[in-house]
């Protein structure tokens, strides 16, 4: 590894500490509401003696950021400038805020469809920000800093999990919904000043050789030399989202408490992941694209087989935190690298559109195989179970080797 090469990449830090700042507002302000209600509202509907079916119906909630990409056209088809950015990154978090805060005044018991009707519909607000911030990222940084960027974005992601699915969850055992919530409206808001003083942020042009159709979201799925790329996305994260959506269970049949599983799971697995993303932000600009495409597919690869030989022993505590550890580290570290390479695939002009639908890929890929890892370990066991999923990961392993040769960009027309 190239050490100047990694100086370079502080330094570059560092003149962008302002505008990575920014980022890094917009990221955890689109996510903690949404790790929050997605925690938060089945443990106050369980208190509250809701049946398991309603609970499970609460996963609808997440839908918005399934299906984004069917509006993401008109978001860059309304924002050509900086001031279109901003004017819509605004609108969007005021809706979230205001949507959050009346949530936060109504009664789960007495008006739980308004409320998660209102959830969805603040989702839609927050996917909107997303795409908008997105793209502004695309055209705010160069190639070479794309990595550090995408560290920032994944940071404020897992920190909004270590936050909202632990923090303000004892916050809400002691000071109720109705105390809560405001307090979160009002960061969602907080959160945009550092957009609205940066004065210094500046993006490329964009081009109007087309309008944007809403259709794009699709076109770019079926060009040819998207190809790899998509399958690239469809395979990289499905070892390791596989074991991921199976460790929880696999703790509660080892005996370890929901308490425990809670310290392990989301805050120790949330800080490893804290610490990946901005090491893979240094890996990639110092390694390349290509190199740490291959070595992540390793590591997710021996996480998955280190799961499945603890799973034919009796693990003690500490093989457990090293399997946590190493699990969520390889989710950090994958996120940044498909973070990045998407973003070097983005059509100009249809930059939120393109990296939307990339993300979009990513989620249902996820949905798919936790489903299926779901069915195999019910059927075959844990054992068969972290196999599957070390299988998984050495095909993905398999796929960026054979398939990325070497760091290239290729941009759709």
């Amino acid at each position: 590894m190239s050490f100047h090469k990694l100086h370079k990449f502080s330094a570059l830090a560092g003149r962008r500490k302002a505008d990575l700042l920014t980022f890094f507002c917009l990221y955890i302000a689109q996510a903690l509401p949404m790790t929050f209600f997605a925690t938060a509202l089945q443990v106050t509907m369980r208190q509250a003696s809701f049946s398991l079916s309603a609970i499970a119906l609460t996963q609808l909630i997440k839908l918005p950021w399934i299906v984004k990409f069917i509006w993401a056209p008109l978001v860059d088809r309304s924002c050509h400038s900086l001031k279109g950015f901003r004017r819509c990154i605004v609108v969007s978090e005021t809706v979230y805020a205001a949507l959050i805060l009346v949530i936060g005044a109504l009664d789960l018991l007495s008006d739980f469809t308004v409320i998660i009707t209102l959830i969805i519909l603040s989702f839609v607000a927050s996917a909107t920000q997303d795409i908008a911030t997105d793209a502004l990222a695309v055209l705010s940084f160069r190639r070479e800093e794309k990595s550090m960027v995408n560290s920032i974005q994944s940071l404020g992601s897992f920190t909004a999990t270590l936050i909202g699915s632990g923090i303000l969850l004892a916050l809400l055992q002691h000071y109720g919904w109705h105390t809560v919530l405001p307090f979160l409206a009002l960061f969602v808001i907080v959160a945009v000043t550092p957009l609205l003083r940066n004065r210094h942020l500046t993006i490329e042009e964009r081009p109007h050789t087309r309008r944007v159709r809403l259709t794009d979201s699709f076109s770019f799925l079926v060009q040819r030399q998207n190809r790899r790329q998509i399958g690239f996305l469809l395979l990289y994260y499905a070892g390791i989202i596989s074991v991921l959506s199976m460790v929880r269970p696999w703790m509660v049949d080892l005996g370890y408490s929901m308490k425990d599983i809670g310290l392990l799971s989301g805050v120790v697995g949330s800080l490893a992941a804290c610490v990946a993303t901005l090491l893979s932000g240094h890996l990639i600009y110092a390694l390349g694209r290509h190199r740490t495409r291959r070595l992540f597919a390793l590591c997710s690869l021996l996480t998955c087989l280190f799961f499945a030989i603890l799973s034919v022993l009796t693990p003690q505590l500490w093989h457990i935190v090293a399997g946590i550890v190493m699990l969520w580290g390889c989710y950090g570290l994958s996120t940044v690298v498909v973070y990045t390479t998407s973003m070097d695939m983005v059509r100009p002009g249809l930059e939120g559109t393109d990296f939307t639908t990339q993300t979009v890929v990513t989620h249902l890929s996820g949905i798919v195989f936790s489903v299926v890892a779901g069915h195999v370990a019910q059927l075959w066991g844990y054992t068969v179970f972290f196999g599957f999923a070390s299988a998984v990961a050495l095909l993905s392993l398999v796929y960026v080797s054979m398939a990325f040769k070497k760091d290239s960009v290729s941009v759709s027309g």
